[in-house]
């Protein structure tokens, strides 16, 4: 029998580019895509889409059961800059989704989760370089909290009622395909979008500040990976750690004059300096690596190339 997969979520920075991966993947009838509102032509014409309010749990019902859905990929979220601004709509989306589809789980209509988490989850007391696996976290921000909640949320669910839910605390992620969405490592997408237009950006983060990074092709790798490892080789159900590379702006402007000798940066912090500060400057995800063999492939020296190349083509 095939799997019928939703992804809900999948016009977002993660969940088109996932979307795409698991349909040329597994077929593009298998994979559901579905969100508020629709997303780029590739998704929408790569296989079925559904608009779908994931807070709402009898629409959600309706599309699992419509679909025979056995997997679902929660990506929705407001992430950490735009929740600050408005973060009672940020915590009620966050986990009213997270609570539809664990009770879904919970219920036996779908068989397995993947709930992204975050480096949000850490706060100003966590250990910040090597950060371990477990240690304190107490996040400050409103998107850090509701996934703090939410692991333990995940935790809860599989320990109590055996629900099969999946997750990685993304670092911050880089891609030439889709725009980021309100988070604070964006600067590390825009830079190389105003380094080819304008040969200039202006940084919202001090030039200093160190924080864990990853290429989206990582990312996704990584989410594929964690969800068709076997069960028991799944220690850690709250969400695991997640390492790619970490370097500050300053480091990825030189990295990027390697390539345009001309760039110019220039530094004006704004809101998203404190939150910034108060997350690790790097990871240990010596757990992800050996419960189910996980390792990055792209280095800053290979995000780089990758990306100006990429989107000097779509120019």
């Amino acid at each position: 029998m095939p799997t019928y997969i939703l992804i809900i979520g999948a016009c977002g920075q993660i969940g088109t580019e996932l979307t795409l991966t698991l349909r040329e993947k597994h077929g593009g009838e298998y994979i559901i895509a579905s969100d508020i509102r629709e997303g780029s032509d590739d998704l929408m014409q790569s296989g079925p889409f559904e608009i779908l309010d994931a807070t709402n749990y009898d629409a959600l019902e309706e599309v699992i059961a419509y679909y025979d859905i056995s997997e679902v990929y929660l990506m929705a979220a407001m992430l950490s800059a735009t929740a600050e601004k408005f973060p009672m709509r940020a915590w009620n989306l966050n986990m009213n989704t997270l609570f539809n589809v664990l009770n879904l789980a919970k219920e036996k209509k779908i068989d397995k989760i993947f709930w992204p988490s975050s480096i949000a989850v850490f706060g100003p007391n966590t250990p910040k370089d090597d950060t371990p696996q477990n240690t304190i976290m107490e996040p400050s921000t409103v998107y850090g909290i509701s996934k703090q909640s939410g692991e333990r949320w995940c935790e809860y669910y599989f320990n109590k009622y055996n629900v099969d839910v999946r997750s990685i605390r993304y670092p911050g992620l880089i891609s030439w395909k889709t725009m980021p969405g309100g988070g604070t490592t964006d600067y590390a997408v825009e830079i190389y979008h105003k380094a080819l237009s304008e040969g200039a950006y202006t940084c919202f983060l001090e030039e200093d500040t160190k924080l864990p990074m990853m290429f989206m092709d990582d990312a996704i790798r990584a989410t594929l990976q964690i969800m068709e490892a076997p069960e028991e080789h799944i220690k850690e159900r709250s969400a695991y750690n997640l390492a790619a590379m970490s370097f500050t702006p300053k480091e990825m402007a030189e990295n990027i004059k390697g390539v345009l000798p001309k760039f110019k940066i220039a530094y004006e912090p704004d809101f998203r300096q404190e939150i910034a500060n108060s997350w690790p400057s790097s990871i240990d995800d010596t757990n992800a690596q050996k419960d189910w063999n996980w390792k990055a492939e792209f280095d800053l020296q290979k995000t780089t190339e990758t990306m100006l190349e990429n989107l000097k083509n779509r120019v």
